[in-house]
C-alpha cells in the first residue's frame, strides 16, 4: 500500500517494522500530515508476516517531530525501532525502475524503453518509464486491473470508458490501445495528470486520452455519464466514499473494476457498493491485493 507520489529526488528515508494493522494506520495517518509533494508513505509485507513501513522525504525532516507522530499513531515501541537514513542525491524512482523486468497481464505487456524488443506480434505493449506517479504494472493492484481489463475486453467492446485515479495512465493507455477509442481519465494530482499525458504520447495514444485533474468524478468529463466500463485503482477508503458517484456514472449493463484493496478490505468495499445496487461478478488476488469486477 502507498499514499502520495514518491518524490523524484529523495534525501531521507525513515524505515520501521510493525504489524499489518499498524502499517495500514501509519500509511493512512501520516500521508494526511505530510506534504504530498515532498513525501510519500509506503508499506510492504515481508517474509514472516512483518510489515516494513518506509517514509520518503524530498527534504531532511524534523526527525523528532516525525518520531513523535509515529509514536502517537503506532506506539512508542514502534517509534523506538524507527531509523532515519540519508540518501545520496539521485533519481531513486528512475534507478529503481531501470532494473524492473517487463510485466505481462494477459495480452498486455508493461515495459520500459530498454525492453521494446521483447514484444511479441499479438502483445499490446505499454511503455512506462520512471516517473513521479504510481502505476508501472509491477504492483499487484495494477496487474490485477490489467488482467481484469483483458478479460472484460474478450467479452465485448465497451463504448465509453473512465479511469478514476489514473496515476501514470497505464490502465487508460491499455484501454485506448486495445479499443482504439477515446478514454477519459483523471487524477487528483496535477503531476500524475502530466505524467499520464506524457505516457499517452509515448504510447501513441495522446489524442485518445481526455485527461482531467479533479478529485474522483468531480469534473465535467467524468460527469458525462453513463460509462460502459469504469476503472478505479485507488484505496479502500476513497473507493468507499466514491461508491455513490461511481455507481451513478455506470451504464445499466456496465462493469466496474476496482483495486487498491487488501484482502481484508474486500468485505467493507463490497458492502458499500451493494448499497448502490452493484454486486461482485468476479475477483482475483495478487500478492495480497484484491481486484474486484462489479456489475448491477
Amino acid at each position: 500500500m502507498r499514499e502520495g507520489l514518491i518524490p523524484h529526488k529523495i534525501t531521507t528515508i525513515l524505515r520501521l517494522k510493525t504489524d499489518q494493522a499498524r502499517a495500514r494506520v501509519l500509511t493512512e495517518a501520516l500521508s494526511e500530515v505530510f506534504d504530498p509533494e515532498n513525501s510519500a508513505v509506503a508499506a510492504f509485507e515481508q517474509d514472516g508476516g512483518d510489515w516494513l513501513v518506509e517514509i520518503y522525504f524530498a527534504e531532511a525532516p524534523d526527525e523528532v517531530a516525525v518520531l513523535d507522530l509515529v509514536a502517537l499513531t503506532a506506539g512508542k515501541e514502534v517509534a523506538r525501532e524507527a531509523r532515519f537514513a540519508p540518501l545520496e542525491a539521485k533519481d531513486w524512482v528512475a534507478a529503481s525502475l531501470e532494473g524492473l523486468k517487463p510485466i505481462r497481464a494477459g495480452r498486455f505487456l508493461v515495459h520500459g524503453a530498454h525492453d521494446r524488443s521483447v514484444l511479441a506480434a499479438n502483445d499490446i505493449g505499454i511503455e512506462i518509464e520512471a516517473s513521479l506517479a504510481f502505476g508501472t504494472g509491477h504492483h499487484g493492484t495494477t496487474r490485477g486491473c490489467l488482467l481484469a481489463l483483458d478479460a472484460v475486453l474478450k467479452l465485448g467492446r465497451p463504448r465509453r470508458v473512465l479511469d478514476v485515479g489514473t496515476g501514470t495512465g497505464v490502465l487508460a493507455i491499455a484501454a485506448a490501445k486495445a479499443l482504439r477509442s477515446e478514454i477519459i481519465a483523471g487524477d487528483i494530482d496535477p503531476i500524475a495528470v502530466e505524467v499520464a499525458r506524457d505516457n499517452a504520447r509515448l504510447n501513441g495514444v495522446g489524442s485518445r486520452l481526455r485527461l482531467y485533474c479533479a478529485p474522483g468524478l468531480r469534473h465535467e468529463l467524468a460527469t458525462s455519464a453513463p460509462f460502459d466500463l469504469i476503472l478505479a485503482n485507488i484505496l479502500a477508503r476513497p473507493l468507499t466514499r466514491l461508491a455513490t458517484s461511481l455507481a451513478a456514472a455506470l451504464a445499466p449493463q456496465g462493469l466496474l473494476i476496482l483495486s487498491g484493496l487488501l484482502e481484508s478490505d474486500v468485505a467493507s468495499v463490497l458492502q458499500a457498493f451493494r448499497g448502490q445496487g452493484l454486486f461482485l461478478d468476479r475477483r482475483s488476488l495478487i500478492e495480497g491485493w484484491a481486484t474486484l469486477v462489479l456489475r448491477r
